[in-house]
Formats: C-alpha cells, structure tokens, sequence
C-alpha cells in the first residue's frame, strides 16, 4: 500500500492581509491621556514555510491621540491573517504599522505570545512612541 502523499495547505499572500478593514472612530476626550487594551487568544497565521498553523494572544496597547480603533475593524482586520503565511516578528511589526496608520496614536505597543511549537514559545513586542 502506497500512501506517500504530499500535503499542501492553504497559504495565502501577505497581500491578502487587509488593513482596509481597520476603522477609527473620534476620541471625545483629546486632551485626556488614557491607556486602551485590546487583546485576543484566538489570533491565526501560518507559518510561510510548512503551512502549519500558528496561534497566538494578541495584545495591542496604546495612548489615543484624536481616534480610536473600532474594535469589531480590529477583530475582522486580526482575521484576515488567518491562512496569511508570515512570520512571528513580522506579525507584530505588521500589526503596529497598520494600526498606526488607521489612527495615529501617540504611543502604541503590540505584543504576540505564539504557543509552543518545536517546544518553543515565541513572545514577540514593537512599539512606537515610547
């Protein structure tokens, strides 16, 4: 019995990740300096080489200027990583620069915890404006 098959999986461009999703909306409260959170565990790319799935929590933090990032954007921009094949240190560098320019915050940090693979845990952070 033969059963020396190759596999393929689903790995799309980093073209197909789509920063025109993200939205900002007014920040009523200009002059007030607040931190936002924003995170999710249930984040997915895969890896640009096996097509294996990564998972990871995303936590993105930051000091709004005049807008905030709408989070429902936030949420379907965060999906469309999901068969994107790109690397852990990319993911975060990506992350920064499109949400920086959707809404131009005076400080901003994004942090990537990868789960275990090849019994690594990957902890990933870029920041602008600290």
């Amino acid at each position: 019995m033969k059963t020396n098959k190759k596999l393929t999986y689903d790995v799309r461009k980093i073209s197909k990740i789509a920063p025109e999703t993200l939205e900002a909306i007014a920040y009523e409260y200009p002059g007030k300096r607040i931190e936002v959170t924003a995170s999710t565990d249930e984040f997915t790319c895969v890896c640009p080489w096996s097509g294996l799935p990564d998972f990871a929590k995303i936590s993105v933090m930051y000091v709004p200027g005049k807008k905030l990032v709408e989070l429902k954007s936030l949420k379907l921009y965060l999906l469309s990583y999901r068969n994107a094949g790109i690397v852990h240190e990319s993911v975060v560098n990506r992350i920064l620069e499109d949400l920086v320019k959707a809404c131009r915050p005076l400080e901003m940090t994004v942090e990537a915890e990868f789960k275990t693979r090849g019994g690594i845990i990957t902890k990933v952070t870029a920041k602008m404006g600290h």
